[in-house]
């Protein structure tokens, strides 16, 4: 993961949500949840106002798809 990411590092995103929330379905989060979340990700350097629904919606998929890697075992 790079020292510092923004809302385009989708992947980086959900690697880092995964980490912090490993027991959370991430479709049954908030997107308010997960934007403050994100916010507050050390590492994170993206300003809040540039996030929007595609943004965030892509986020939650990455982060769905790197939480159900993880939960299969």
């Amino acid at each position: 993961m790079p020292a510092t990411f923004d809302w385009d590092n989708v992947e980086d995103i959900a690697i880092a949500l995964t980490d912090k929330f490993p027991d959370l379905d991430p479709y049954t989060v908030r997107f308010t949840d997960m934007h403050k979340w994100i916010t507050e990700l050390s590492g994170f350097a993206g300003d809040p106002a540039k996030s929007n629904e595609t943004k965030l919606e892509a986020i939650q998929t990455a982060w769905h798809e790197e939480w159900a890697d993880r939960t299969k075992s």
